[in-house]
């Protein structure tokens, strides 16, 4: 039974994470990091597939190696970030409350990938 919920957590953080890519509220790496930590306790081969996959492996073996995310991943997170929040907030979004919001989440998420170490 253990297996079987890990197994389901793992998905569900692999869904976030794959989110995450698209939506930059969400972060990526966490949720990859923690689908790999659902998916070490519980399939092999589920493990092997994620560390070893063309676009999320990465993310799993900088962090897990070098405690990092690459430049890339920086600048596009952070761009698309300010991208969609602003386009939000311009168009989409007429209560001020809200608005200040997600510019606190928008200035926060900047701040803690900023601080995170750069892959070169």
């Amino acid at each position: 039974m253990r297996k079987i919920l890990l197994i389901i957590a793992g998905n569900i953080s692999l869904g976030l994470g794959v989110a995450g890519i698209f939506l930059p509220i969400l972060p990526t790496t966490p949720f990859l990091l923690l689908s790999a930590a659902c998916f070490i306790r519980s399939s092999d081969k589920l493990y092997h597939w994620l560390a070893h996959h063309r676009i999320f492996g990465n993310y799993i073996r900088n962090y897990l190696k070098y405690k990092a995310i690459s430049r890339k991943a920086k600048i596009v997170s952070i761009s698309a970030l300010w991208i969609v929040n602003i386009s939000t907030i311009l168009f989409f979004i007429d209560n001020l409350y809200i608005k200040i919001i997600l510019v606190l989440v928008a200035v926060g998420v900047t701040i803690y990938l900023v601080k995170f170490k750069t892959l070169t």
